[in-house]
């Protein structure tokens, strides 16, 4: 998938006007989060922590409105998977999520309001609070979706859609441990009036290895393996 079918795909997201106040949903998601942090788990509360997750995300269609994704689930879930505090991938990004088959393509449409709000909630965890500065923050992909970190490579030059008012792309790689792979993963972001879009596809690129790359990960090897026996 090319970096111009990326922007398409948001260009094809078509919101309607917020039907509820961003408060009710914080408050809503808030109590939750209280809730199930409190309690101890069993079956009858994992039950009742993915009806949570329905109503919250039926809260959130109605701030973004019907939005449709070529390609992807027409319907969308909680882009916050887990009201759980001290579960892994807690404090996504709030937002409805649309993802294809192992995740290899997900969208994330959020309103400009609770993307503010959530910038907040991570600002001791280094997260830019200006969101054109986010957007190109590792950070920021890192915690807004799924649970794997995310290094960004390059920041891709990009054609702003005429109706956004920012639009951002960003090639990296995503995965657990020292992220010393070659990139595979574009993320794009886009704003427009009050809504937010964002889009990530591990589909989108192919890469070989890096030679310049390969060279430092081998020399990081070596000196890691003549340290070790100096260690012990």
């Amino acid at each position: 998938m090319r970096l111009p079918a990326l922007l398409c795909l948001l260009a094809l997201a078509t919101p309607a006007c917020a039907a509820a106040p961003e408060e009710h949903y914080l408050d809503l998601r808030d109590r939750y989060i209280a809730k199930f942090s409190a309690t101890k788990e069993s079956d009858e509360i994992y039950k009742q922590h993915d009806a949570a997750l329905k109503e919250l995300a039926g809260v959130l269609g109605g701030l973004v409105g019907p939005v449709t994704i070529k390609g992807l689930p027409a319907e969308g879930k909680s882009n916050v998977d887990t009201l759980f505090k001290n579960d892994i991938g807690f404090g996504h990004l709030d937002g409805l999520s649309f993802a294809s088959e192992g995740y290899k393509t997900q969208a994330v449409v959020t309103t400009t309001t609770l993307l503010k709000h959530w910038l907040g909630e991570h600002r001791e965890d280094g997260m830019p609070q200006e969101s054109g500065a986010a957007l190109k923050s590792d950070r920021f992909y890192y915690y807004a979706i799924q649970d794997a970190a995310f290094a960004i490579y390059a920041e891709l030059p990009i054609t702003k859609p005429a109706a956004a008012s920012a639009a951002v792309a960003m090639l990296g790689v995503r995965g657990n441990g020292g992220l010393k792979a070659p990139p595979h993963e574009i993320d794009v972001v886009a704003i427009q009036g009050d809504k937010v879009f964002f889009i990530a596809t591990s589909d989108a690129v192919k890469t070989a290895p890096i030679p310049a790359c390969e060279k430092v990960e081998t020399n990081d090897g070596q000196a890691g393996r003549q340290e070790g026996p100096a260690a012990t």
